[in-house]
């Protein structure tokens, strides 16, 4: 296949790195476009207010386009400039630096990406391990190939994104791959207060999703017992039950 590889953590992530090195080892024809700079929850932003600049990022065993921008400025740029001489068949965002289930999707980066190169008609996966400090992780990496190239395309919908999890254990110890929903549960958020040096203010984000809320069979609550999660997802936020209910609004109000 021919595949882009983007993230949010960053071109000289560990994640990318082994996601790059897998999909070289099995074949694939490749090319990256990713962060300079980590930009984890960062969501589908896109930057408007400041230009946007790329440079060319060659090793001896790597090469690819760091921006300095955001995951979706990678998508967007990379497919209209950078890399418009190329036709993707799959786009894969990652391997992500810890988990991205539930809410996550919201507010991640790596599948924003994805989000993007689905939105454009083109496969996306999305795949990320549970642990915010990765290491040795190529064989999650072979994993993530593994899936990608059993995974049905061309009986997957338009303008999806397929979201792998793999949990923090080795791949012999997974206990296998669910496709599964993802939870319902949301964060638990909670800020420290601290003070710079010169006495000012400045507030710390921390919390946890509690696993008192979270649902057995949902991409969180398998990922926690030791399985790779599979979840398909879509964008299109309409809520058609409320839409019922909203419909009689406009004859009412031309009747005040």
């Amino acid at each position: 296949m021919k595949a882009i590889l983007t993230n949010d953590d960053g071109i000289r992530a560990v994640g990318l790195r082994a996601l790059y090195r897998a999909l070289k080892e099995a074949g694939h024809e490749l090319r990256v476009i990713a962060p300079m700079t980590e930009q984890s929850a960062v969501g589908h932003s896109v930057t408007i207010l400041s230009p946007l600049r790329a440079v060319l990022v060659e090793e001896a065993d790597f090469s690819g386009y760091g921006v300095f921008g955001t995951p979706t400025d990678c998508i967007k740029l990379g497919m209209s400039q950078l890399l418009d001489d190329f036709s993707p068949d799959i786009v894969l965002s990652g391997i992500n630096a810890g988990a991205n289930v539930g809410p996550d999707i919201l507010y991640s980066g790596t599948v924003a990406a994805a989000t993007e190169a689905a939105c454009r008609g083109i496969a996306a996966l999305a795949v990320s391990y549970d642990n915010y400090r990765p290491v040795g992780i190529d064989a999650h990496a072979r994993y993530a190939v593994a899936a990608m190239e059993h995974i049905p395309w061309d009986k997957i919908p338009s303008r999806r994104v397929i979201n792998l999890n793999m949990p923090d254990r080795p791949v012999a110890e997974f206990k296998g791959l669910a496709v599964c929903p993802q939870t319902t549960a949301v964060w638990h958020d909670w800020y420290y207060r601290r003070e710079d040096p010169r006495g000012r203010p400045y507030w710390w984000l921390d919390g946890k999703i509690p696993e008192e809320d979270v649902r057995p069979g949902s991409d969180k609550g398998l990922l926690n017992e030791g399985w790779a999660t599979l979840t398909p997802l879509k964008f299109e936020f309409t809520d058609a039950d409320t839409l019922k209910t909203l419909r009689y609004l406009p004859d009412r109000l031309l009747q005040q």
